[in-house]
């Protein structure tokens, strides 16, 4: 069977080729293109502020300010500069010797945290605090959209951004 050099059905057969080969390659997400849905950011602030109880040592708002006296301060998440892959390794990874735990249970029981063991941190006198819970990775990365929709870069509280941080008026916002 020939086919010839631009025809129509040609063309139309290599674009769709195309289209398959980058799907199924699995990029350019047009989810990701849109960014994150609500439902996804809702998802990532329950993770925050339940399952890995980020808003111990993050605070609420991320602002730093723990919430519980037990926990190690945290970082001021809403001055962060991180962007979303940055933010996935953090979580993921922790930051040995920083008090931030790392949220993927196999973090370092191979080479996926900058190449390093457990045995090298053992080695280095680095410890990992134990984390609340671990996460898989569609909740880490749900919990990433949560932290760049609504706490990352997005500079002190104010009363506005706290209700659209809860997505609704709650107590804590009269403060502001």
């Amino acid at each position: 069977m020939e086919f010839q050099a631009g025809g129509a059905v040609t063309t139309r057969i290599l674009w769709i080729s195309g289209l398959a080969a980058v799907v199924l390659a699995g990029g350019p997400s047009f989810a990701a293109a849109q960014g994150p849905s609500d439902a996804n950011i809702r998802a990532g602030r329950r993770i925050y502020t339940q399952k890995a109880d980020c808003q111990a040592c993050h605070g609420w708002s991320g602002d730093g300010v723990r919430m519980d006296p037990q926990s190690p301060d945290g970082a001021n998440l809403r001055v962060s500069t991180l962007d979303r892959d940055q933010l996935i390794f953090v979580i993921k990874c922790g930051l040995p010797g920083r008090d931030m735990p790392a949220f993927d249970r196999l973090s370092y029981s191979d080479d996926r945290c900058l190449g390093r063991t457990q045995a090298d941190l053992d080695r280095m006198g680095l410890r990992l605090p134990d984390p609340a819970a671990t996460l898989q990775n569609r909740e880490v990365e749900r919990l990433a959209d949560f932290l760049l929709a609504k706490v990352v870069g997005q500079g002190e509280m104010t009363r506005e951004k706290c209700v659209d941080f809860w997505g609704e008026e709650v107590d804590v916002c009269n403060e502001f």
